[in-house]
């Protein structure tokens, strides 16, 4: 594969969120979570979401509570 394609793919990768708010981002972790995403496990950690925010969201309890250590309190 050719440099050019590579660059592509990256940017493909690196442009998947673009300017994410706190409201933004409990939305994606929520969808992220209903369709079992691993991604959302770095936008928990990166924007510090407590247990109650992702529930508030719309995310299910067993799966809020699955997460465990990765939640703050």
């Amino acid at each position: 594969m050719g440099k050019a394609k590579k660059r592509s793919f990256q940017k493909g990768i690196n442009d998947r969120f673009n300017k994410l708010t706190r409201n933004e981002a409990v939305e994606q972790v929520v969808t992220m979570l209903k369709t079992g995403d691993s991604d959302a496990y770095s936008l928990i950690t990166l924007f510090g979401l407590s247990a109650e925010e992702i529930l508030e969201g719309g995310a299910s309890y067993e799966v809020v509570k699955g997460l465990g250590g990765l939640l703050l309190d």
